[in-house]
């Protein structure tokens, strides 16, 4: 369960659309919501006044009864970061973007992703009813693990979350390469048993499986024909290997949302 959600507000539509994504999770967890906007130091009096008036707008209209709206300047990566700890936010949600800009894209989303102490949503579909479908990325690494484990706790028991691990085989006979996908499945069952003891009871259904391929190929192909409404990422691994795979895919994810993305450091 989260207990306090903060929503980084650009004045783009884009962020409406995560507004009301993250007033849906405040609803279904019971949780605070605060909408927060970082002004920009070169607006006028009046134009900052109007960037108010437009965010009140907004949070009367989708936001739960209770949220709150902050304002405040400096860098907005860094602003961000600086309130998550402030407020003790344990959830932080963006809206995506397909252009690249000054606010939430670009260098300061990978800042942001880099360095957020909490989970983070980024926000890419125009739909904004509970979850239903998931995609996780799994291999062995601690992080995606935790990824795994916010990702059940995020969703609503009705919903599916399939976790996917992608072998790509070492050079090898088609014999060699079939048996190392044996031990790779048996690694995965053993690892999804073992993780699956720590989650609660009445989470959402969890599978999962082991395909051969290239990563970024497999989970593309997956997210389509899965109709995923959702992508879980680990953004760092423990080893050089997890780094490697959910740390660039977490990056070219961002910035080419196909689904909504939850980023878990």
């Amino acid at each position: 369960m989260f207990s306090h959600i903060l929503i980084a507000h650009d004045l783009r539509d884009t962020a409406d659309l995560a507004l009301c994504r993250a007033a849906q999770l405040a609803r279904q967890h019971n949780a605070r919501l605060t909408l927060l906007h970082v002004l920009d130091p070169g607006l006028s009096g009046p134009q900052q006044d109007q960037a108010q008036q437009s965010l009140d707008s907004s949070l009367t209209r989708y936001a739960p009864p209770g949220s709150e709206l902050r304002l405040c300047s400096g860098k907005p990566s860094e602003a961000v970061l600086q309130q998550l700890q402030a407020l003790e936010c344990d959830l932080l949600v963006l809206g995506a973007h397909h252009q690249r800009h000054d606010f939430f894209s670009g260098t300061s989303l990978d800042r942001i992703a880099r360095q957020c102490p909490v989970p983070l949503l980024l926000v890419a579909r125009n739909d904004f009813q509970p979850y239903q479908r998931a995609l996780a990325a799994i291999d062995f690494s601690l992080c995606a693990c935790s990824a795994l484990g916010q990702a059940y706790r995020l969703l609503p028991s009705s919903a599916g979350l399939h976790a996917l691990h992608v072998f790509e085989a070492d050079k090898g006979t088609p014999q060699q390469v079939e048996a190392q996908l044996q031990i790779q499945q048996a690694l995965i069952d053993q690892l999804l048993e073992d993780e699956s003891r720590n989650l609660p009871s009445d989470g959402p259904s969890l599978s999962h499986e082991v395909i051969q391929g290239g990563i970024l190929r497999c989970l593309q192909e997956q997210l389509k024909a899965r109709r995923s409404e959702l992508l879980v990422l680990g953004s760092h691994g423990r080893s050089a290997l997890s780094q490697a795979l959910l740390g660039s895919l977490a990056q070219h994810f961002l910035h080419r949302a196909p689904c909504d993305i939850f980023v878990v450091r």
